[in-house]
This record gives C-alpha cells, sequence and structure tokens, in this order.
C-alpha cells in the first residue's frame, strides 16, 4: 500500500532569518508522522536578501525540498497559488514561512482530515500582531460574510489543509489573480474549523502595507459580490429622489415669499461637493470590478519561473 503524500506549500520574500526554523520545525513535524511521505514547495518571489541562498542549500540536502524561483516579484497572491497548483500531494498543507502560522498544527489538520474533512481551515480568535491591524482585518471578515454571496469563513487566512479533490477543484477556476480564501468558502466540501494564535513575527519585518491589503481586501470584494454595484443604482435613484425634493421645496418657498427669500450659496455649494462625492466613491468602485474583468481578460500567467529546484 502506497504511503499517503502530504505537501505543504508557502510563499517567500526576503525570509532569510525564517527559512531554516521553518524547515527544521516541519522536519520535526513530519517526524512525527511516520506513515506518510512530504514533499514541501517554496514559491521565492525574487528576494533581494539570502533567502535564495538558504533555499537552494536546503533543497540540495533534501530531494522533498522542492523550490521556485520567480523571475520578478508576482505578489503576494499570485506566487503563492502557483505553488498550490503545483503540489502533488494527497493532501496540501499552506502556510506562510514567516512562522506566525505554526507548523505544529499540521498534525492535528492531518487528523482532522483523516477522520474525513476534506477541508481544515485554521481561524485565528486571537492574535499577538498588532492589535489594531487584527480588529481591521476582523470588521473586514464580518462586513465580507455579511454581503458576501457565498458564506464566508470568520478569521480565515487560508492557513490550512486541503484534499486533493479541493485542489483539483481550485483548478477548474483558472483565477489569474485569486481570493483564495474565498474560493475555498465557494466550493464546498466537508470542513471543520481549528482555532489557533497568531504568533508576532519574529525575524524581519511584515511586507504587508496599507496599500496590499487594500487590494487584498477589494479582490475579496470583486470576486463575491455585487452589491457595491447595486447600492451605487439604488443610491443614484434615492439621491435623484430627494434631489427633486428639494428642488420642489425651494420652487414652492420662493413663490411663496418671492421677495424675500434667496436661494444662497451655500446649500448649492454643499449639494456639489456631495453628490460629487457619491459619485467618486461608486466611481472608484466600478473601476474595481472593470480592473478585476481586465485582469481576467488578459489571461497571463501567474508567474514566470526562472528556475526550479527538485522537481
Amino acid at each position: 500500500m502506497l504511503m499517503k503524500k502530504i505537501s505543504v506549500i508557502s510563499g517567500c520574500y526576503n525570509e532569510e532569518g525564517n527559512l531554516q526554523e521553518f524547515y527544521d520545525r516541519l522536519m520535526a513535524v513530519f517526524r512525527k508522522l511516520p506513515g506518510y511521505s512530504y514533499e514541501i514547495v517554496i514559491a521565492d518571489n525574487c528576494s533581494t536578501d539570502r533567502s535564495r541562498e538558504i533555499l537552494r542549500a536546503l533543497a540540495a540536502k533534501d530531494p522533498n525540498f522542492k523550490v521556485i524561483l520567480n523571475a520578478n516579484n508576482f505578489g503576494h497572491i499570485r506566487s503563492p497559488f502557483n505553488a498550490l497548483l503545483q503540489a502533488t500531494g494527497d493532501a496540501v498543507v499552506a502556510l506562510c514561512s514567516d512562522l506566525q502560522e505554526p507548523p505544529e498544527m499540521i498534525g492535528e489538520f492531518v487528523r482532522q482530515w483523516e477522520a474525513g474533512h476534506q477541508v481544515v481551515c485554521a481561524v485565528k480568535p486571537t492574535s499577538l500582531e498588532n492589535p489594531l491591524m487584527f480588529q481591521l482585518r476582523r470588521v473586514y471578515y464580518r462586513l465580507l460574510a455579511s454581503i458576501s454571496e457565498t458564506p464566508q469563513i470568520q478569521n480565515f487566512t487560508g492557513f490550512g489543509l486541503y484534499d486533493r479533490k479541493v485542489i483539483d477543484a481550485v483548478k477548474r477556476f483558472n483565477e489569474p489573480y485569486p481570493y483564495f480564501r474565498g474560493l475555498i468558502s465557494e466550493i464546498g466540501f466537508k470542513r471543520v474549523e481549528v482555532p489557533f494564535q497568531q504568533a508576532a513575527r519574529r525575524h524581519g519585518k511584515t511586507k504587508n502595507n496599507w496599500f496590499t491589503l487594500y487590494d487584498l481586501a477589494m479582490t475579496g470584494f470583486v470576486n463575491h459580490t455585487k452589491l457595491p454595484l447595486r447600492l451605487a443604482a439604488f443610491s443614484g435613484f434615492i439621491l435623484a429622489f430627494l434631489s427633486l425634493l428639494v428642488a420642489v421645496g425651494y420652487f414652492v418657498y420662493k413663490l411663496l415669499f418671492w421677495q424675500t427669500f434667496s436661494l444662497g450659496l451655500a446649500p448649492m455649494v454643499i449639494g456639489l461637493f456631495f453628490f460629487s462625492s457619491v459619485q467618486l466613491i461608486f466611481i472608484g468602485l466600478l473601476g474595481e470590478y472593470i480592473g478585476a474583468i481586465w485582469t481576467q481578460v488578459k489571461n497571463k500567467p501567474l508567474v514566470i519561473e526562472e528556475e526550479r529546484i527538485n522537481f
């Protein structure tokens, strides 16, 4: 009987301080799972520190340690997703190489998988990250869940285990810029949630900033809800009706007090700026949806690979 294979996939960008410990902790996990074979697939997003040197050294001593070296930095969404699609295991574990997501949870993931769950999601009800960022993330997850056409998993970042059937289903979507955690919610299959506390980063600096987080947030919105577009239409109808009422009111008041009532500039200026702001907000939202369509139509590859090691 063939041993089941567990694939571990992760992205990497300037993680020289974490990679050796990441590998060592994974090996400690697999030593406790002697009934399974393993592979580790790391996609390096054109690191500028010693990450590539360390990855080559790890791959040289372990043929199950596979490395994808990207020709450029293709972002924090596309590169790990490309690594996920290259995994060959019966189950695939996705986690970050910065060690904020503990590799030691893989043992529990495997137990839940063997119990019949095709999707094992690690959710973080608590975190040692920046408290403000954690609360903002929680608000975003709740907001997306409340307006999404598909029920979303709360406090879920993609860290978890996925059966081969789930990975095959993910491939059928052919997403050039995927919102992975939303895809998992949409695909379905039998699922279980495992809570954990996200650790604080010990080495290096986070690669996320307000722009990357905004990009990820808007990707979730445009992929899983049409509500902003419908709000634009509803707001247009409501504001047009209110404007008509105001216009009629001013007209009647002017007829009644022709000599004493003057319109004044203040209402006109305030109204102009208000309606202009509403229009700009919804034009921006419309632009996000058009941008998503543009990304789909271009159908670019997820990444361009410079080199593969141990494949």
